[in-house]
């Protein structure tokens, strides 16, 4: 049987119009409520109202308009069934054989800053989900539609099959309207558990698949990403993404996004190997990242907070690389680029800094764990008055200090890096002791042909006896920042005043396991 009747109520009315006029020339009668029906009005359609249709006002300020039996009764009568329909011809419900509907914006809402619980409350959608759910359980019978990006099937399906639809695409949309409720629901308990209660009792995730990913950490690993991936980074050209990928260009991307001045980040398997900045050049930046580590950039990521350049990418292109992350590309650099077609050219929206903002989540044994992001290089401010030495920083090594805590953040623990004010010039990274992170640092600007003379050493973490310090000191740093918080804080302190070192606590710090 074609479709007769849709109902249609909609809080996003992108395509509305066009899609209810095909509808029309179709033949099918137009139910609607409240706005949507304006909507369809002033367009120039003929719409009957719902509450016309069920002999019942709409109540509460809107909030009771389609929770009656004509509604979900004509949604979920069975036409295969005799007794139903008999019952269905009694009580003089008639057949609602499409349904259009998409919910209140309860996640844009609450995303807003300064919502109020009751701005949130008044945008939890009741009626919506309940005739998704009504529309999505009987599809055997009913086509129900709550993604825009739908209509133009559901007219092609119609016009191909005498004014239906086919079981198998009704199936299809009602499993997408069961994971839009489900995603609904959570995002809804998220919010009220976190705004009621700070630490939410019950953690649930509906995420959507994005993609299959071409494998896990090795071939033999299947691995899929769910969510919106595509939102905070679209990918302009090159092979698809691997598990391995969406984890180094999220660790790249944090690592970026904790610099103001141009800056340069080269990263393998989530580590930085190399960081460097200028503010005239890219080139220039470009050429102190590199230079920390020569070998490690094979097969990288590299990542930059400028639009990336035709002069840089010309650089770049002379060595392997993985992946490449910018804000944005030169028409020319993305010219140049694209003659490696295996090399994946990323671009960083703005939507990944909302996303940023999410909590991280990680699997364990039994479930998983929520964590808040550590998106901040915590205890720069006032970086004078926590000076523990004798001798205070110099100007310039008080930048260099600046610098080398934003970068150790990012180096899995235990983590040490030597740099200059704008330059990292030794990294040491995920050792079972400091010590032995300060000397493959050490390893690795001498294999380089780095001077660290004058160098600061940055630890994500206390130094808990004073060796790794003073192999820092062999090396030539004259200063050091580290979060201090050991027991032998003063053994460390007195290593440092006998060496003539400054040092400086910053009172927090920043393990990256």
């Amino acid at each position: 049987m074609p479709i007769t009747r849709a109902l249609l109520s909609v809080s996003d009315k992108t395509g509305l119009a066009e899609f209810a006029q095909q509808l029309h020339e179709l033949g099918v009668q137009l139910l609607s409520t409240g706005g949507t029906a304006k909507a369809l009005r002033e367009a120039g359609l003929p719409v009957t109202d719902v509450s016309d249709f069920t002999g019942a006002p709409e109540l509460f300020e809107g909030r009771v308009k389609t929770l009656h039996p004509k509604v979900h009764g004509g949604l979920l009568h069975k036409r295969d069934d005799a007794e139903h329909l008999a019952q269905a011809k009694a009580h003089d419900i008639p057949a609602i054989d499409l349904v259009v509907v998409n919910l209140y914006p309860f996640e844009e809402t609450v995303a807003k800053p300064g919502v109020t619980l009751v701005e949130a409350i008044e945008n939890i959608d009741i009626g919506g989900p309940s005739m998704l759910r009504s529309a999505a359980k009987n599809h055997a019978s009913v086509t129900v539609v709550t993604d825009p990006a739908d209509y133009p099937r559901v007219i092609e399906e119609m016009k191909d099959h005498k004014g239906n639809t086919t079981l198998g695409f009704r199936e299809k949309l009602a499993v997408k309207v069961f994971q839009r409720t489900a995603a609904y629901d959570t995002a809804i308990s998220k919010y009220l558990g976190c705004c009621k209660e700070g630490t939410r009792r019950h953690f649930s995730l509906s995420l959507p698949l994005e993609q299959e990913l071409r494998y896990g950490d090795n071939p033999h690993q299947k691995a899929a990403l769910y969510g919106d991936f595509a939102a905070c980074f679209s990918q302009l050209q090159g092979k698809e993404l691997s598990y391995t990928n969406i984890l180094d260009i999220e660790a790249a991307a944090d690592l970026i996004l904790d610099f103001v001045r141009p800056t340069i980040g080269i990263l393998k398997h989530t580590n930085p190997c190399g960081v460097g900045q200028d503010d005239e050049d890219l080139r220039e930046a470009w050429k102190k990242a590199y230079e920390t580590d020569r070998q490690a950039p094979f097969g990288g990521v590299i990542v930059c907070n400028r639009p990336l350049t035709e002069g840089v990418a010309r650089i770049i292109s002379e060595i392997f690389t993985d992946v490449i992350i910018a804000p944005d590309y030169e028409p020319e650099a993305r010219a140049l680029l694209q003659k490696k077609k295996n090399l994946r050219l990323m671009k960083m929206n703005e939507a990944y800094l909302a996303a940023k903002q999410d909590p991280l989540i990680r699997s364990c044994p039994g479930g998983f764990m929520v964590m808040d992001r550590d998106h901040t290089a915590l205890g720069l401010d006032d970086l004078e008055s926590k000076v523990v030495t004798k001798r205070p920083p110099t100007q310039e090594e008080m930048r260099a200090m600046r610098f080398a805590w934003r970068v150790v953040k990012h180096v899995k623990s235990n983590a040490i890096v030597y740099a200059k004010a704008d330059r990292t010039l030794g990294i040491g990274a995920g050792q079972m002791s400091r010590v032995d992170s300060s000397r493959i640092a050490v390893w690795k600007a001498q294999e380089a042909g780095l001077d660290l003379k004058g160098s600061v050493i940055a630890s994500d973490a206390m130094f808990p006896f004073a060796d790794g310090l003073k192999a820092a000191i062999e090396a030539g740093a004259t200063a050091c920042i580290q979060p201090g918080g050991s027991i032998r804080d003063e053994e460390v302190i007195a290593a440092a005043d006998e060496a003539g070192l400054a040092m400086v606590f910053t009172g927090h710090r920043h393990f990256r396991h």
